[in-house]
C-alpha cells in the first residue's frame, strides 16, 4: 500500500484517492506523486474502476510543491527531475477524475487540480500559485491550465502576484464547476463519479478526449476529432444497447464493449 496515499474502492466504478501527508499539508514530493503516478497506471486498465475521485484533507487538498525536497536540487537535479515524468503520467489518465478541494490547493496543488476533469470545491477552498515568492514560477501546468482556465488577465495577477483566490472566485472564474459546505465536498464529488461511471465507459472517454480538444486545438480540427469519435461509437455495443434501452423505456446495461 502507499505510504502517502489513502486508496478506497473501486466501489460503485469509483476509485477514491486522499492525499496523506498530513505533516506537510499534502505537499507533493517525489515519492507522493510516484504513488499516485503507479495508482493510476493500475487503473486505467481495471475495468471495475471507471471514474477516480482524487482529494486530501479539510485543511489542504495540497498545499504544494514540497520546498525542501526543491530546495536540495540544483540546475541539474531540476533538468532531471523525476516529478516530470509523473505529472505526465496524470496528464494522460484517461478516465475521468474529479478533484474534492478543501482548504489550500496551492502551487502544485492548484497544478494537480487543474489536472482534474472536474473541480469540486469546499467553501473554504483557496487557490493559488505563489511560486514568484520563492523567486521561481509554476511548473508544472500553472501557467498554461490556470490561463486556459481563468483567462489571461486572472491568471495573470495569481502568477505575477501570488495572490490566492477564494472557492467564490474560482467559481466565477471558471475554474471550478461547484461549490458546496466543506464537510460535504468528497461527497458530492463520489456522487458526480457514480453517476459518470453508469455511463458507456468508451463513450466517457472518448468526451474526455474531445473536450480537452477544444483547448488543445483550433476548431476545425476539433470538429474533426469530434465527428471521428462520434462515427467510431456508432460501432460499439453500449451504443446500440443505450438505444435499445430509451426504446423500452428502462436503464441501459453498459458493459464497455
Amino acid at each position: 500500500m502507499p505510504d502517502n496515499l489513502i486508496i478506497q474502492g473501486p466501489e460503485k466504478g469509483v476509485l477514491l484517492i486522499t492525499l496523506n501527508r498530513p505533516q506537510a499539508l499534502n505537499a507533493l514530493n517525489t515519492e507522493l506523486l510516484g504513488e499516485l503516478s503507479a495508482v493510476l497506471d493500475a487503473a486505467e486498465f481495471d475495468t471495475e474502476i471507471r471514474t477516480v475521485v482524487l482529494t486530501g484533507s479539510e485543511r489542504a487538498f495540497a498545499a504544494g510543491a514540497d520546498i525542501n525536497e526543491m530546495a536540495a536540487r540544483d540546475l541539474v537535479g531540476i533538468l532531471e527531475d523525476p516529478r516530470v515524468a509523473h505529472w505526465q503520467r496524470i496528464a494522460r489518465f484517461p478516465k475521468p477524475i474529479i478533484a474534492a478541494i478543501n482548504g489550500f490547493a496551492l502551487g502544485g496543488g492548484c497544478e494537480l487540480a487543474m489536472h482534474a476533469d472536474i473541480l469540486i470545491a469546499g467553501e473554504n477552498a483557496r487557490f493559488g500559485q505563489p511560486e514568484i515568492n520563492l523567486g521561481i514560477m509554476p511548473g508544472a501546468g500553472g501557467t498554461q491550465r490556470l490561463t486556459r482556465a481563468v483567462g489571461t488577465a486572472l491568471a495573470m495577477q495569481m502568477a505575477l502576484t501570488g495572490e490566492q483566490i477564494s472557492a467564490q472566485r474560482a467559481l466565477q472564474a471558471g475554474l471550478i464547476s461547484e461549490i458546496c459546505p466543506t464537510e460535504l465536498t468528497v461527497e458530492r464529488a463520489i456522487q458526480i463519479a457514480e453517476t459518470i461511471a453508469s455511463k458507456a465507459p468508451l463513450a466517457v472517454r472518448l468526451t474526455k478526449e474531445a473536450v480537452h480538444k477544444a483547448s488543445d486545438t483550433d476548431l476545425a480540427t476539433g470538429l474533426r476529432f469530434e465527428r471521428h469519435a462520434f462515427t467510431v461509437l456508432s460501432g460499439t455495443a453500449d451504443r446500440a444497447e443505450g438505444l435499445k434501452a430509451f426504446q423500452e423505456k428502462r436503464k441501459p446495461k453498459f458493459t464497455g464493449c
